[in-house]
């Protein structure tokens, strides 16, 4: 678990404002992707990606300033990373193409989930229905 967590925390630590900033220009085609994933084995991936975007999108426009960059570059790292075509395990090794990024995706969540947590209160999410376990 530790390499996941450094691969998470250094690809954070690489996004700028101006990547965060063209994430945000992405991110109505990245969410409509999201609905095109199909990954049985994590049923809770699109929720999760939706879950992050929204703090990405709320941190970007300002909706939302109680979440630090770090956790808003983290969302947007976990983001880019899934919509990779070739990231740790490619996309096109069907078995178990979403491990890598259900792992990033899920380790990021873990890392800021206070913040997360607050954010879901405040927007009237359940939590632990965007983090349960498959």
């Amino acid at each position: 678990m530790n390499e996941i967590v450094y691969f998470a925390q250094r690809g954070a630590s690489r996004v700028t404002p101006k990547i965060m900033k063209n994430l945000l220009h992405r991110l109505p085609l990245l969410k409509a992707e999201f609905t095109q994933i199909h990954a049985p084995k994590f049923p809770h991936l699109v929720d999760q990606l939706e879950f992050l975007a929204d703090v990405v999108e709320d941190f970007a426009e300002g909706a939302y300033q109680e979440i630090p960059y770090t956790a808003a570059a983290a969302s947007a790292f976990a983001i880019i990373h899934t919509h990779r075509l070739l990231d740790i395990i490619p996309d096109f090794v069907t078995q178990i193409s979403f491990e890598d990024d259900s792992a990033v995706v899920r380790t990021v969540l873990m890392l800021y989930e206070k913040d997360f947590e607050k954010y879901a209160q405040v927007q009237h999410l359940n939590w632990k229905k965007i983090t349960l376990k498959p």
